[in-house]
C-alpha cells in the first residue's frame, strides 16, 4: 500500500493534508478542521493554555504550536494505523459512522490541553468541564443530539487518557495518548531553555533533532526519532514509552531512536522500543 499522501513543512516535519488520499473518509474532518481554525473560543483557548505552563512554570511549550503538532500526528497516527488495518471502537462502540472516528481523535486532540488555563498540574481533570462546554456548543453544527451526546462521551475520554493516570478504552485514545508524547523535538522546550531553565524535560528536548513517522512495513507504523545526544534518551524511555504502555497501540508501534550527531558521546547510538 502507497504511504500517505502529505506535506512537508519545518524541520521534516509533515502535516495532515485534507486534500490528500487517506485511508478513512475524511469529508466531515475536514469541515471540522476548517470550523476549529476559524473559531475564536476554541483558538484563545490555546493561546492562554501557556500562561500556567510556560510563563509561570516554565515548562515546555503547551498552547498554540503543541497543539498544531499533536493534531497533525495523531492525524497521521490515525491514517497509517488504518493503513495497517487496525480497528477502532471507540466510534464503532457508539453505533457512529467510521467517519466519526477521525472527528474524535481531531477534538481529542485541539482540547486535551485546555486544563492548563486552571493549572498545570492536575490538568487531564480540568479539560474534562472545560472541554465540555466548548463540545455542548460546537457538536451540534455537526451532529444530532443524540450522536452529539455519544461524540462528546468519546472525545473526553480520549483528553482524560492522554495522561497516564488513566488507560485508554478506545483506540481513538490511544491515538491522542501517543500522539501527545511525539511532540519532543527541541523547539517545545525553546521558551524555558533561553529563559534559563535546565529541567530534565526541557534538557531531554532540546537533545531531540525530528520526529518521523511512516508505515512500519512488520508493524503499521514506525517512529523514527534523531537526538542529538544522549539526553534525548529522558524523552523516549521515560516519557514516550510510558504513554505507549497500556495505549492499546503496544503491537501496532516500533520506535527508534538514533544518536545522529556526529562526534558526540556514543552512550547511546540506537534504541528500540
Amino acid at each position: 500500500m502507497d504511504e500517505p499522501e502529505t506535506e512537508p513543512v519545518e524541520n521534516g516535519r509533515r502535516a495532515y493534508d485534507p486534500d490528500a488520499d487517506h485511508a478513512f473518509p475524511d469529508e466531515k474532518l475536514n469541515e471540522v478542521l476548517e470550523f476549529i481554525e476559524n473559531d475564536v473560543e476554541i483558538q484563545t483557548y490555546l493561546d492562554a493554555q501557556n500562561v500556567n505552563a510556560v510563563t509561570r512554570k516554565g515548562y515546555n511549550d503547551h498552547g498554540s504550536k503543541h497543539i498544531e503538532i499533536v493534531l497533525n500526528r495523531a492525524l497521521l497516527l490515525y491514517d497509517l494505523l488504518k493503513r495497517g488495518g487496525v480497528e477502532f471502537n471507540g466510534a464503532a462502540d457508539e453505533g457512529l459512522d467510521e467517519e466519526d472516528e477521525s472527528v474524535i481523535v481531531a477534538f481529542a486532540a485541539v482540547l486535551h490541553d485546555i486544563g492548563h488555563i486552571v493549572h498545570r498540574d492536575d490538568h487531564s481533570y480540568y479539560s474534562i468541564p472545560l472541554a465540555a462546554d466548548v463540545l455542548d456548543r460546537v457538536l451540534p453544527n455537526f451532529y444530532d443530539t443524540a450522536d452529539s451526546v455519544r461524540m462528546k462521551g468519546e472525545i473526553l475520554h480520549a483528553i482524560l487518557c492522554h495522561h497516564t493516570e488513566e488507560d485508554p478504552l478506545t483506540t481513538e485514545a490511544g491515538v491522542i495518548r501517543v500522539a501527545d508524547a511525539l511532540d519532543m523535538e527541541h523547539g517545545r522546550s525553546r521558551i524555558p531553555y533561553e529563559k534559563g531553565g535546565r529541567g530534565i524535560n526541557t534538557v531531554s528536548s532540546q537533545a531531540i533533532k525530528k520526529v518521523s513517522l511512516r508505515e512500519g512495513g512488520t508493524v503499521p507504523v514506525l517512529v523514527e526519532i534523531e537526538m542529538m545526544n544522549a539526553a534525548g534518551v529522558y524523552q523516549v524511555d521515560n516519557l514516550l514509552k510510558a504513554k505507549l504502555h497500556k495505549s492499546g497501540l503496544e503491537d501496532d508501534i516500533r520506535i527508534v531512536a538514533l544518536n545522529v550527531r556526529e562526534g558526540s558521546d556514543a552512550i547511546v547510538e540506537r534504541m528500540e522500543l
